[in-house]
């Protein structure tokens, strides 16, 4: 029965992570196409999206939960940078940036996958003193 109870609270936790990581997405008002990319998705994977914002559970692959993470992690980074502006904290991931050779951090990680989704967090940890 502990295990059971355990088991649930894993599943919940994985649905939760869908529906914040979906709402996250929203607020840095990124299209289809670049919500996919920062999931590790196919470009073309509206469905799975589409799953998602209904509240189904996020992808149980190692992957897939590591962005959801780091994703997690990019955004309490730019709430603690910014905590007075948080207009600016929801567009800095579509903003060109000078440390990103002018591309945006969505561009970073859209065109180098996983290594870009660590760059871009770098970025932001170092930022942050950490």
């Amino acid at each position: 029965m502990l295990l059971m109870k355990k088991d649930m609270g894993g599943a919940a936790c994985v649905l939760a992570l869908a529906r914040m990581v979906m709402k996250l997405l929203e607020h840095w008002q990124l299209g289809t196409e670049d919500q996919a990319a920062l999931l590790g998705l196919a470009a073309g994977n509206r469905a799975a999206l589409a799953r998602y914002r209904r509240g189904e559970s996020i992808g149980s692959s190692r992957d897939q939960l590591e962005r959801v993470g780091h994703l997690l992690g990019i955004h309490k980074s730019l709430r603690l940078l910014f905590p007075q502006n948080p207009d600016l904290a929801y567009r800095w991931m579509t903003t060109r940036n000078r440390a990103f050779d002018n591309r945006t951090p969505v561009e970073v990680i859209r065109d180098q996958g996983f290594a870009g989704l660590l760059i871009v967090r770098g970025y932001l940890d170092r930022a942050r003193g950490r």
